[in-house]
């Protein structure tokens, strides 16, 4: 095929694992690249695959951004870094997310270089690590960014226009609708993002693209279901009551982004509701409360539920025994609180950060309550707990799990099976392809078996694949 003619996607990440989204579509002799995450895993293999972006990625003219997780936002900086220099487009939101996120994941690379580096300050094979990116490079990095409101279509290059449909995962979220002119024929790319579900607190329900010729979808939750998420709310609330009537703390390991600003949300609603006795709640992260400030100047993001709440009640993410942490000694004082509290704090898989030290602190205890209100996964401490492990290694240190772990997946911001076969209905029922993409091996085959039921013909790619699309 020559270059005049080519339509081709190569699957750079995501592809038979949940993190690390990259894919890369060429039109003719110009590219784009939709997510450029940050893979999590086993530390060497993210490393590895962190460190060394592919060429393809590098080399494309311009970036599309589908929501500010660091699972797809993160290694970005990385990308411009080492030569990327086109515009990378997004929703206002997303873009303002990522000013706090990207600045925040550089500092931790940093941090993280440093103490390395001091730990092994007198061996002398010891080979200084450097940080994945700075928070300069960060800086370097956002300036590129193109910031577009949803459902307005813009030219991306002769031929090819896009447009952001709101996706109702987190805010900001974006599915993307490619339309592509190529010899005489026009054919649509719908890159999915992370499918949200309806119902969900503060965002509005996703809006699904249609008329799809391929879709890139995901399939994090392939052959799950959740709980309905309209009782979310009393699952939270079972388990508060649980651990105060044990006088235990809950610990909530959470995402800063999205999840932390639901369960506050969720919180403030059962206490104005009046089901909720009041209880003393800390969100310590200083990511989360910077995040939480974004949330609040982006109300063009919020569903109805929301607007009223906060028409009526006043701030739907305060209220009176909120605090919000960022100074470190007041963190490590929450390690001497007595009685029930709520902790939440991150990081949402439990792999860093200071939800790592307060479950050190607390996983021994038989009153306490681990709240996993999040994905998890795999090789992470998050999925051991999830998976009921009666030992944990923490901080190197092997410890008994004796607080009650606990999973609520009313909570999850992704779509399950049926959500997503819904979503498929509409948006690829006239698709040549569909790739399961952003899941588990498992979750991916499974998806695929689904939509192959319906009479979709559906693939899942492997790292590094590519696939000529017909025009």
């Amino acid at each position: 095929m020559s270059k005049g003619d080519r339509f081709r996607l190569t699957f750079l990440g995501a592809a038979r694992t949940v993190t690390g989204s990259m894919h890369h579509l060429e039109v003719r002799d110009q590219s784009l690249l939709v997510d450029c995450g940050m893979y999590q895993g086993r530390r060497k293999e993210s490393n590895e695959r962190n460190r060394n972006l592919p060429r393809k990625a590098v080399e494309a003219d311009v970036a599309l951004l589908t929501h500010a997780h660091i699972d797809h936002s993160g290694n970005i900086p990385s990308l411009v870094k080492r030569g990327f220099s086109g515009p990378i487009h997004c929703t206002s939101a997303t873009a303002d997310l990522c000013a706090a996120m990207l600045r925040d994941s550089a500092r931790i690379q940093e941090a993280d270089a440093r103490w390395l580096n001091n730990k092994h300050l007198d061996d002398p094979d010891w080979e200084t690590v450097e940080p994945l990116y700075t928070e300069e490079d960060a800086e370097t990095a956002l300036q590129q960014f193109a910031p577009h409101d949803y459902d307005r279509e813009f030219e991306l290059f002769p031929g090819v226009a896009v447009r952001f449909l709101d996706a109702g995962h987190v805010l900001g979220s974006a599915s993307i609708v490619v339309d592509v002119k190529l010899n005489a024929h026009r054919r649509r790319v719908v890159f999915s993002g992370d499918i949200g579900r309806k119902n969900l607190p503060i965002l509005r329900d996703p809006v699904v693209p249609e008329h799809a010729d391929y879709v890139l979808m995901e399939s994090t939750y392939g052959n799950r279901l959740h709980a309905p998420a309209d009782g979310m709310r009393q699952q939270l609330l079972d388990a508060i009551n649980t651990a105060r009537a044990r006088g235990g703390k809950i610990i909530v390991p959470s995402f800063s982004l999205e999840r932390t600003q639901e369960i506050v949300f969720a919180l403030n609603e059962l206490i104005q509701q009046g089901l909720l006795k009041p209880i003393p709640v800390y969100v310590d992260s200083p990511l989360s409360v910077d995040l939480t400030k974004v949330f609040r100047a982006h109300p063009e993001c919020y569903d109805d539920e929301t607007i009223e709440f906060d028409n009526n009640h006043g701030d739907p993410f305060g209220f009176k025994m909120l605090t919000m942490v960022t100074d470190v000694e007041q963190s490590k004082a929450l390690n001497q609180l007595r009685g029930t509290a709520i902790i939440i704090s991150a990081s949402g898989m439990c792999e860093a950060g200071r939800v790592v030290h307060h479950l050190r602190n607390s996983i021994e205890d038989a009153k306490n309550m681990i709240l996993i209100v999040g994905y998890q996964a795999e090789n992470t401490l998050g999925r051991r707990l999830v998976e009921h492990r009666p030992r944990v290694k923490i901080f190197g240190v092997e410890r008994d799990v004796r607080a009650e772990v606990r999973v609520l997946n009313a909570f999850s911001a992704h779509a399950d099976k049926n959500e997503l076969l819904e979503w498929a209905d509409i948006c690829a029922k006239q698709a040549r392809k569909v790739f399961c993409v952003h899941g588990d091996p498992d979750q991916c085959e499974a998806l695929q078996s689904h939509l192959e039921a319906r009479g979709l013909k559906a693939t899942v790619p492997s790292m590094g694949d590519s696939a000529d699309l017909d025009y």
